[in-house]
């Protein structure tokens, strides 16, 4: 075998190296890829949940400092445009958490919108461009619009079944599960997974079927969001 042939050879033999490596490289990118989506998606949950358990920790506190009164929710039904009372949840507790009030934050034209990594943002949430935007929105239930308090948190239990805090489609500062646009929402785990934080300050995640996301009818006994208390004569109240 001359020179010249036995340089051809190992020249096509390396070739077929090269393609094999690039064809193993593309099965483990293949295998690899969802597993790093999910990887990266767990990832955001956690960090929604931390923000989440902050704040529902800061109404804790908040209670504790103004004899048991919870703060309010804000405006319900309709999408946010009232922003300046200093008792709404996202104005109430930010001084708590020191950090700059909504209405504060408004006026700096530095509105929260997700990826900005702030308390205010969860990072699976989608911008829709709305002038108030709300990654989190507290339970519609613990307080009325109308109403010039909330009710005591003491008169509302246990409070690790109560939601207080949670994921909302951005341009309401408070929901519940309903078949209507103010209803919470499911965005972790390819929109299967919501997270909430409860009255007693802890944060968990359920199905969106099993706290009623989009349709109202909740499948946990360990999830609350309609109670009987003053504020509110009970479902369908207030």
């Amino acid at each position: 075998m001359s020179g010249s042939t036995v340089r051809q050879f190992r020249r096509a033999f390396t070739l077929v190296e090269v393609l094999v490596v690039v064809g193993i490289i593309s099965v483990l990118i293949a295998i690899l890829l969802p597993t790093l989506a999910r990887a990266r998606e767990q990832s955001k949950s956690l960090v929604c949940q931390s923000n989440m358990r902050q704040w529902s920790q800061a109404a804790l506190m908040y209670a504790n400092e103004n004899n048991g009164w919870l703060p309010r929710r804000g405006q319900g039904a309709q999408p946010t445009s009232q922003i300046d009372r200093p008792s709404d949840w996202f104005n109430a507790l930010p001084p708590i958490m020191r950090t700059k009030m909504y209405v504060e934050r408004v006026a700096e034209k530095r509105i929260p919108r997700p990826g900005d990594g702030s308390i205010w943002s969860c990072p699976s949430a989608i911008d829709g461009g709305q002038k108030c935007f709300f990654s989190y929105a507290m339970n519609m239930r613990l307080s009325t619009w109308q109403a010039a308090l909330p009710d005591r948190i003491n008169r509302i239990g246990p409070w690790a079944t109560v939601v207080f805090l949670a994921e909302g489609a951005g341009e309401y500062c408070s929901v519940l599960p309903s078949a209507n646009p103010y209803t919470a929402v499911a965005r972790h785990g390819n929109n299967r997974r919501a997270n909430l934080g409860f009255l007693d300050g802890h944060v968990a995640s359920y199905t969106g079927a099993e706290i009623g996301v989009g349709k109202g009818e909740v499948q946990r006994a360990d999830v609350r969001w309609v109670i009987k208390t003053s504020t509110w004569a009970g479902p369908g109240g207030g």
